[in-house]
């Protein structure tokens, strides 16, 4: 069986790395990873291969930043090739990105059989890009991995044939359980001066939280008064800090790459790899984000997060883990991390088959597909 797997940003590497050490692990798979190349920073993407000791990619397509229509086309026009040369038997795409979207369309229209980790996740907010991504990708999949029972509910309701759809667990979690080891021995705490449960996490990526002023500036206000609490550490995202750095007038101020944690403030440090950030995250008091993954991450961990948004696509994370959905309202977010900061819950779990082993699952389902030749030619008449 020939696989193809695509990746383009980082949360997909830290997807697809147990699915690619489960698939070598088996003389009968050939699989190659392409990279998109939809993050090119090497701090958001290059330190995630060493950390999740992730090959190098077979095919690195390149294609950099963009709006959404210019990067899933260049994604389209530059692995049609790539998938044409190889002749898959399978694509493997994960997430919710551009790049998940191009590779997916690509593979349909050559009749190759697409394969949807992570498939099923709804927000139901169509203003979110990544909610598009999923609809249309889950809509042409042949195959599609949940990792939650609403995954499944979703799908059918959609009208997604049930033989089609498979609940399989968390990949996330693979990565996150495989790397503990390393993980916990990382030496980031003892540089920034900070102990375990002494520092809150905060992210922030999302274009309606940081490309709007007003809002950016809003949850700055509020993450400024819950830093007089307790420490915050934020690592920011390239997008972010562009955005930061046009704003004045701030009541509390950021500093930027900061050894010894201050006792009270925000500490803003460059991007950090998958396992110093693990680190930070699994020793935080409580995480504040925008991130898909992180609530995922955080629930696993038995560490509180805040979501800075007023949906979730995963609610698992809420009805079993940690999670709390706050939304951008400044007084509101404030209130809900000071009433977390005084409290202590016990009353969560680890969702169901978030157990390590959902690329086991998902490798052997893969191995009992027919293979197939795919149509090689790439023209088409429509």
């Amino acid at each position: 069986m020939k696989i193809a797997n695509v990746v383009g940003v980082r949360p997909n590497f830290v997807k697809i790395a147990p699915l690619i050490k489960e698939m070598r692990r088996y003389a009968d798979i050939e699989s190659i990873l392409i990279h998109t190349g939809q993050h090119y920073d090497v701090r958001m993407a290059g330190q995630f291969f060493e950390d999740l000791q992730i090959p190098l990619p077979d095919v690195s397509l390149e294609v950099g930043s963009g709006s959404h229509a210019a990067q899933t086309s260049d994604v389209m026009k530059r692995i049609e090739s790539v998938f044409a040369e190889f002749a898959p038997d399978v694509v493997v795409v994960v997430g919710d990105v551009n790049s998940t979207l191009a590779a997916a369309l690509t593979a349909a229209k050559l009749q190759i059989p697409v394969a949807h980790v992570e498939a099923g996740l709804r927000s139901f907010d169509r203003t979110m890009p990544e909610e598009i991504n999923r609809l249309v990708t889950d809509a042409i999949a042949d195959y599609l991995f949940v990792t939650e029972e609403s995954g499944q509910q979703n799908l059918l309701r959609e009208g997604v044939g049930e033989q089609k759809i498979f609940f399989v667990g968390n990949v996330m979690i693979d990565s996150l359980e495989s790397s503990r080891a390393s993980w916990e021995k990382s030496l980031l705490h003892t540089r920034l001066g900070v102990e375990r449960k002494q520092y809150g996490i905060v992210t922030l990526h999302r274009p309606s939280n940081v490309d709007d002023e007003g809002t950016l500036r809003g949850l700055l206000e509020a993450l400024g008064e819950i830093a007089q609490q307790i420490p915050l550490i934020f690592p920011v995202h390239p997008r972010t800090r562009g955005r930061l750095q046009t704003l004045t007038g701030l009541r509390h101020p950021l500093w930027f790459g900061a050894e010894n944690l201050p006792a009270k403030g925000i500490c803003c440090l460059e991007p950090v790899g998958y396992l110093d950030f693990m680190a930070l995250v699994a020793g935080a008091r409580i995480v504040l984000t925008d991130s898909g993954g992180l609530q995922e991450e955080t629930s696993a961990l038995g560490v509180p997060c805040l979501t800075l948004r007023a949906n979730t696509e995963r609610p698992v994370t809420v009805t079993h883990g940690t999670n709390q959905l706050v939304g951008t309202v400044p007084q509101e977010i404030t209130k809900a991390a000071l009433s977390t900061l005084s409290s202590v819950r016990t009353d969560f779990q680890v969702p169901p088959l978030w157990d390590g082993k959902a690329a086991q699952r998902i490798v052997a389902i893969l191995r009992d597909l027919p293979t197939r030749t795919p149509r090689r030619s790439s023209k088409g008449k429509s």
